[in-house]
Formats: structure tokens, sequence, C-alpha cells
């Protein structure tokens, strides 16, 4: 049957966007998140990248049915703050359908073509520190919060499709019974962080939160701004994050070292809410808010999301104290068993060997791909 790619504009299109994985990924490890905050997620008017971002939403159809989809997005602050003309495609979801997947990264390449790009990059939805990458290892494995999630064949449809590894990102899993195998250097450092470099360690507040997410960024945007895909965070973005962080807010997870009063890391470590999410099929009603609202009875797991050091305070041990907090705030929780850490870029050898030093294992890999939109 000939193949249709479009864009999905109208309300009706838009919701055959979010519905396609859905149908896709039924009865695999794959989350389905609530279909009212993907439409939030996507709108022009409403979602966070709504104002930093021109995006077009494309399906690619059959016959009038929804076989593939996949967006292209240039994102103005990260082509400022690294001075590129990079592009992006992200939302990838196919059918197992080479023709399909070829036609749609080929209309994310053209449309981004239009707009100037020399480069094409994902999948990023919209942007890294969102749901990123392929899955190429842990397709058994349920994702956590901000994690994605595909079938084995997409890596050889994105390959099929003409696109090329860029980087892959790692994801760690750490249990309580790894601090038996934790190498002794990390207690060691941990302790001389807090008895020769006076590192302490408190905990943001709700009522404070947007406060110490100003915190957040200021370390943020020092110890990430060598990391690929990095764009730093401005005050809008902190205000937004803000407002997400507080449906996932847990005082003992969300951790700054100080030093005689000055911030000089931080970790924010998130409750798997996706534990929650996978019985709520998409669904906020009439039970997906109940389900929700007691969703810390049933959490056994977290996310360390951001853990990242000031570039002059790294002889200082504080990472160390971090990862040591977190063993010590996992066993005061009965019921939170482990976590997982990530991503990590491959290329970053001083975070992959501190997991390894913690007994910490590969359990996922995503990959990002990459076209050049300079060769014919």
């Amino acid at each position: 049957m000939p193949l249709d790619v479009r864009p999905a504009r109208s309300f009706r299109d838009v919701g055959a966007f979010i519905d396609l994985p859905y149908r896709l990924h039924a009865g695999t490890p794959w989350v389905p998140p609530p279909k009212l905050e993907r439409r939030i997620f996507l709108s022009r008017r409403l979602g966070p990248y709504a104002k930093r971002m021109d995006y077009e939403l494309l399906l690619a159809r059959r016959d009038g049915r929804v076989v593939g989809r996949v967006s292209a997005h240039v994102d103005h602050a990260y082509n400022r703050h690294h001075d590129e003309r990079r592009g992006w495609f992200g939302f990838f979801e196919c059918e197992d359908d080479p023709e399909a997947a070829r036609a749609l990264v080929d209309a994310a390449a053209a449309w981004l073509t239009e707009r100037g790009m020399d480069q094409m990059t994902g999948p990023a939805d919209f942007a890294m520190n969102d749901e990123s990458g392929i899955v190429i290892e842990g397709h058994d494995l349920a994702p956590m919060v901000r994690q994605p999630w595909h079938p084995p064949y997409y890596q050889a449809l994105c390959e099929g499709a003409g696109l090329e590894k860029v980087v892959d990102l790692l994801m760690w899993s750490l249990e309580i019974s790894d601090r038996e195998q934790m190498l002794p250097i990390l207690p060691e450092l941990a302790k001389e962080a807090r008895e020769k470099h006076g590192v302490t360690i408190r905990r943001m507040s709700r009522r404070r939160l947007r406060e110490d997410l100003d915190v957040f960024a200021e370390i943020y945007n020092r110890a990430w701004r060598r990391n690929f895909g990095f764009v730093p965070y401005d005050s809008g973005d902190l205000d937004q994050y803000a407002l997400e962080l507080q449906l996932v807010y847990d005082k003992d997870w969300f951790m700054i070292a100080e030093v005689a009063g000055e911030a000089v890391a931080m970790a924010i470590t998130i409750p798997d809410i996706n534990q929650v999410l996978k019985d709520m099929d998409g669904r906020l009603f009439p039970l997906g808010w109940w389900r929700y609202l007691r969703k810390s009875k049933s959490i056994t797991r977290v996310r360390v999301g951001f853990l990242g050091v000031k570039p002059a305070f790294q002889h200082t041990g504080a990472a160390a104290a971090l990862y040591v907090e977190h063993f010590d705030t996992a066993e005061r929780h009965a019921r939170i068993k482990g976590g997982e850490m990530g991503w990590i870029l491959e290329t970053n050898r001083a975070m992959n060997r501190g997991m390894e030093a913690m007994n910490g294992r590969v359990v996922k890999r995503y990959r990002v791909f990459g076209r050049d939109l300079t060769i014919n």
C-alpha cells in the first residue's frame, strides 16, 4: 500500500500521534504515560518547550492507518550555546516497517534542512534530559521515570534509515546489597569529605524548592557544560522544572552538599513513579489520580537523575559523600530496594568508574543517532 507522511497539526492528528505507542507496545514492559500529560507536553501553547523550539510532528500512514511517527525540532537555546546548526528528531515510534521508518527520518531531515540545519541528532523528546536515545540493551526491563522503551527492531530501523551512532547513554543499577561490595575507597573519601573539607549535606525543602533550583542550576550549568546535549537552565526552565518536581518531590532524596555554607554539589533523585503509572494505563480518571496520590506505598525504586559537583570542588570528595548518603538513605527506607543512576555518557570515564566502584552494573543502553545533512 502507498505510504503517506504528513504533519500532525489538528487536534485529531496530534491525538493519533500520541496514541500510536499505546497500540504498538501493548503487553510489553513499556509504561504508558497519562495521555493528558502528553497532550500538554506537545502543546504549542502550553508545552514546556513551546517557547524555546520550533518543531513539527509527523505521521506516516498506509491506507489511512498510522504506522509511524517522528518529530523534527530546532532547539534555539542549544544552538546559541554551542554555536551550531544542529537539528533534532524525537518521539520516534514505528511498526516493523523499514520503508516507513526511512520515510519518517527523511521527512524530519528535509524539514530541518529547509531551516538551515547541517546536522540531525536524536531521538530526543524534545531534549536530552527528557526521554532520549533508542534502547539497544535492556529491552526486557521496565523503563523508569523519563526513560524510553523500544522493541529490539528499532535499532535496525534507525540504521536502515541511514542513521549512524553518535554516542551511547548508560543506566547503572545499584541495589542496597551492593554496599557490601563497595570499594573501601568510597566511604573513606566520604569520611574525608566531612572531616577534612567540611562537606555537609542538607535536603531541599518543598517550600523552598524553586529557590533551591537556582542552586541546582548554578551547579548543573558548571558541572555538565561539557556534556553532550547540554543546554544551560535559565529562569524560565527552572520555573517549569519546579512545577514538575513538585509532583515527584521526596524530601529524603533531594540533596545539596555544602562547604562553609556554599553549595558545591547536588543530587536530585526521583522515586520511580512509573511503578504507579503502569497500572493507570494512560488514564487519570476515574481512579488514576487516586492511585497516583497513593504512590509512596508502592514505589520500591528510585532514579538518580542528576548528581554533579562544581569543578573547583571535585577534590573534596563531595561526590563520594553523596554516593554514600544515598545508600544510608535507602537503608532507612525499608521499602526502597535500589535504583538506577543515569543516564551517563559512555565516554564519561570518571562517572562510570564511580559506578563500578559501587558494584553497579550497566542494565540499559540507549543509542543516540545522527545524520550529516550536508551530504546529499
